[in-house]
């Protein structure tokens, strides 16, 4: 889920908030995705630095320790505040760690967190009026506690432009690869992607499989036929079709569709054919009526109507702010 992002520092800058008891693989997504060198992407990518209140080493999950880069000066330079987890008990943040924080947000920073490091933006009042996710486990938790903030259980992110929560662990991968797209553009994103041997977009709205977290062989057949579509949306995709690709009748398959994706087929056959025309208006200068055939629409009129419900403009409009072309139509 998205919204309009405001001006502010250059987000490039990325300060990951270390603290005591660091939740070691949320930290370790953000060092993979804003620490590494990314020639094939080019010299102007994050700079990344660490921190933490005293600025000394922090005790991490697993027995490991980590020694960041400074304390909370270093969030004065940062564009990008990443909480990789955050503790849920235990006293508030201390007085300098908000003020901190509070200061570089009012400077412009957008703050990324991962999992529990919603309780951190909660607790500073930064999330009331808003929506925000954190794990499914403690997505009560931090509604009871914070009952200002609209917090959605099963969405995988939820980005509301100064500040991007996601849910447990991997989905902080979706997350931080949907602030690369945003920052980079999909082909860097797609490269950051296949790196990581993953999938390189999962919208923030996807559920979190909280009921079936994992997959079974139907729905192996199920993620085979995603990447199928994805690769191929211009081709016809009835439901029988997609029904028979995974195996399943097609009532079974709509319902497992719909836990699977939450949403039904034809809705999501939807939004992946204005997904990949978004991509080639910022990626590519082909004309509208190209990207509609191969985006899988039959004309431009149908892919401008289904564009502006999605994201609330037309095609042409979005690429004169997004796209490599800005101007030309």
């Amino acid at each position: 889920m998205t919204s309009s992002r405001r001006p502010g520092r250059d987000r490039r800058a990325v300060a990951a908030l270390l603290y005591d008891g660091l939740a070691t693989f949320e930290f370790g997504i953000v060092t993979e995705i804003f620490a590494l060198e990314r020639p094939e992407i080019g010299a102007d990518w994050y700079r990344f630095a660490t921190c933490s209140e005293e600025g000394g080493p922090v005790a991490a999950g697993g027995g490991v320790r980590i020694a960041p880069a400074g304390g909370l000066d270093v969030l004065d330079q940062a564009g990008t505040i990443v909480v990789p987890g955050w503790r849920r008990d235990g006293p508030p943040p201390a007085p300098a760690l908000a003020a901190a924080v509070l200061r570089a947000h009012e400077a412009g920073a957008r703050i990324v967190t991962i999992c529990s490091g919603a309780f951190l933006p909660a607790t500073l009042g930064l999330l009331d009026g808003r929506t925000a996710t954190t794990h499914w486990r403690y997505a009560a938790e931090l509604q009871a506690r914070h009952p200002a903030i609209a917090v959605l259980p099963e969405v995988l992110y939820v980005d509301n432009g100064d500040i991007l929560t996601s849910a447990g662990s991997a989905a902080g991968i979706d997350l931080l690869l949907h602030v690369v797209r945003q920052d980079f553009g999909p082909a860097a994103a797609n490269t950051v992607a296949r790196r990581l041997v993953m999938a390189p977009h999962r919208e923030g709205g996807q559920q979190q499989f909280i009921d079936r977290p994992v997959p079974g062989p139907r729905e192996g057949r199920l993620a085979q036929l995603l990447d199928e579509i994805r690769a191929r949306p211009a081709e016809d995709w009835p439901v029988a079709r997609m029904a028979g690709f995974a195996a399943m009748s097609e009532r079974s398959f709509a319902r497992r569709f719909r836990d699977m994706t939450g949403m039904a087929p034809g809705a999501w056959l939807i939004r992946t054919r204005v997904d990949t025309a978004r991509d080639l208006l910022e990626g590519s200068r082909l004309q509208l009526a190209q990207i509609a055939a191969i985006a899988g629409f039959a004309a431009p009129e149908s892919l401008a109507r289904q564009f502006r419900r999605r994201y609330g403009v037309p095609p042409a409009a979005y690429r004169r702010s997004f796209g490599p072309t800005a101007g030309a139509e």
